[in-house]
Parts: C-alpha cells; sequence; structure tokens
C-alpha cells in the first residue's frame, strides 16, 4: 500500500507535466482535483474533454497505486467516458474514484468528476488498468 503523501510525490516526479493534484488515497479509492485555468478551457467556455480524461486517469492510477503500492507500469487498458454536462470554467475538477475491483493483474474502477463544490457529476468514466506481475 502506499500513502497519499507517497502517491502525490510518485505523481509528481514522474509526470511534472499535470495539473493533477492527489487529496485523498486509500480504501480502495482516491480524490484528486485538477485545477483549471484558460490552457484547459475549448471555444464556448467550457473545460475540455482531455483535462476530463487526465483527471479520471490519474484519479483510477492514484486509487490503485494506493492499494499494490508505486508500482509505475501499472497501465491503462480501457478507458470509457460519459459527458453529462457542462463543467463550470472557474472552478477545479474534482475526481472521485472508487475500485471495483482489484485482482492480481487487473483492476477496474469508476470515476465520477464534478466541478467542485456543485453536487452533479459533470462526467462518469469507468477504466481498467493492468497490473504488471
Amino acid at each position: 500500500m502506499a500513502t497519499q503523501q507517497e502517491v502525490s510525490a510518485f505523481i509528481a516526479a514522474e509526470f511534472p507535466q499535470t495539473r493533477v493534484h492527489v487529496l485523498e488515497v486509500g480504501n480502495r479509492s482516491a480524490t484528486v482535483a485538477h485545477d483549471i485555468t484558460v490552457a484547459e478551457l475549448r471555444p464556448g467556455g467550457t473545460v475540455s474533454g482531455p483535462v476530463l480524461m487526465a483527471t479520471a486517469d490519474l484519479a483510477l492510477y492514484a486509487a490503485i497505486l494506493g492499494e499494490i503500492g508505486i508500482v509505475p507500469l501499472t497501465v491503462t487498458t480501457s478507458l470509457n467516458f460519459n459527458f453529462m454536462r457542462k463543467p463550470s470554467a472557474d472552478r477545479r475538477i474534482i475526481g472521485v474514484c472508487k475500485l471495483l475491483k482489484l485482482g492480481r493483474t487487473l483492476a477496474v474502477g469508476e470515476v465520477s468528476l464534478y466541478s467542485e463544490g456543485l453536487p452533479e457529476p459533470v462526467a462518469h468514466a469507468v477504466g481498467t488498468y493492468a497490473i504488471p506481475r
């Protein structure tokens, strides 16, 4: 198992380009936040799809690493995404992940994405990761 601090340090070292921060890890879950700037907006003043997908992907990765420890070559094998409503351009995107299955070689989880402080999800993702053994 890895702590929130260990997962955060690993993400910062290995993915310095990310704007996603790991807020919580543990109990087969993780919560992350993606800071939004003008660079993450698309025409129409909404958060871009790739930003939402990156946030969901990192939330899954953090939840898995929190359970299995820092295993860098744990990789995404699928990510299914549903856009539900327009995210707020002036709020962070919050990703809340729950792992549905954690096996020896595969993990499956779901992520609900929110505009920070708002109750309705803006997107939902289900992803599968391969775990090297």
